[in-house]
């Protein structure tokens, strides 16, 4: 096989017409957050809904925090947004002269949720007749008005912020619209990660009785860029496929897979070793196990060893499979680290 520097494809960078990420295939990342604040303003800011004498406006969107991203990795897009929106409305039935004020919240605007899912909260201020016909007005017609709104902006997010990011082949002044493949985080997809429950582990007073993990897995990749996919938030994100918490420094905590799995950083060496604190959800109360990756280059691809301590024993099998389907085989399908191109 070919070594690093001495004709893999994917590091010559004379390849590429500008010399730089051969093949898209390194990951690399545009922050959209400031473009989303704008974008959002300008879709929401002003919006008229008006239906059967009912008229309502929002009249300022008050707030807008979160963040986004656009990523490029091996030709794929994957993005990341997360927003916390809060908008002020007023509107009036015809014939009255009486105008009635209220707000409307959106807390979670995600990849979590498919944005005709997505919560919002309407109140107003005042009360009466008429201002509760308006609630309930902004409740069933508003709602609807503000995700489309919303959906303009996710579809804007993914065809038009993203230009740039795919560049194009050795010979070609344009990338071919058959040639990009646009994927999400994959926060939409529900992974069951639940262990098996054991009674006898939640028997209070029992000595747990508990064994060791040891895998070894080879990845076609740098050791860095498989310590950046255990430890940079954006592309835990894309191989969970879930909502992800996560502080990658020493003593910094991380909850994965909706909450199921959880622990804490014991130790980062970039590029060679990560340690951690580690359990699941179902799991005898406060008991974690210790895990370590030891990362190791080698000439043509990077050997990752897992060594995990006091899994429970009537865990180990089912913990052996996840960590090979969830983590090893996820990360390969994410980033393309399970073969040369």
């Amino acid at each position: 096989m070919a070594k690093w520097g001495e004709g893999d494809p994917r590091w010559i960078v004379e390849e590429r017409p500008d010399a730089t990420n051969v093949n898209n295939w390194h990951w690399t990342e545009k922050n959209a957050g400031p473009w989303s604040k704008d974008r959002l303003k300008e879709l929401l800011n002003n919006l008229k809904i008006a239906q059967n004498g009912v008229d309502c406006k929002v009249t300022e969107v008050e707030k807008v925090d979160g963040e986004a991203s656009a990523n490029n990795r091996k030709g794929k897009l994957i993005f990341f947004y997360e927003w916390d929106i809060k908008l002020k409305w007023e509107g009036h039935l015809a014939g009255s002269k009486d105008v009635v004020k209220g707000e409307v919240h959106i807390p979670n605007l995600s990849e979590e949720n498919d944005v005709s899912e997505v919560d919002m909260t309407v109140t107003i201020k005042g009360s009466g007749e008429e201002a509760q016909r308006l609630k309930a007005f902004m409740h069933n017609v508003g709602r609807d008005e503000i995700r489309k709104q919303l959906k303009e902006y996710v579809r804007s997010l993914k065809e038009e912020f993203s230009k740039g990011l795919i560049l194009p082949k050795k010979g070609e002044t344009t990338v071919k619209p058959d040639s990009i493949s646009t994927i999400t985080s994959g926060f939409n997809k529900k992974i069951n990660m639940e262990p098996v429950i054991s009674t006898q582990n939640k028997q209070i007073g029992c000595k747990l009785d508990t064994k060791t993990i040891e895998l070894s897995e080879t990845f076609q990749c740098r050791a860095d860029e498989f310590y950046n996919a255990m430890t940079k938030i954006e592309m835990v994100t894309a191989f969970t496929q879930g909502h992800v918490k996560m502080e990658a420094e020493k003593g910094g905590k991380f909850a994965l897979f909706g909450g199921n799995v959880t622990g804490e950083f014991k130790e980062l060496v970039p590029g060679k070793k990560i340690v951690q604190y580690w359990r699941y959800k179902q799991w005898p109360e406060q008991h974690f196990s210790e895990v370590t990756f030891t990362i190791e280059e080698k000439d043509d691809h990077t050997l990752v060893k897992l060594k995990q301590d006091l899994v429970p024993a009537s865990e180990v099998e089912h913990t052996s499979e996840n960590w090979r389907r969830y983590y090893f085989d996820s990360i390969k399908r994410a980033f393309g680290f399970g073969a040369f191109l």
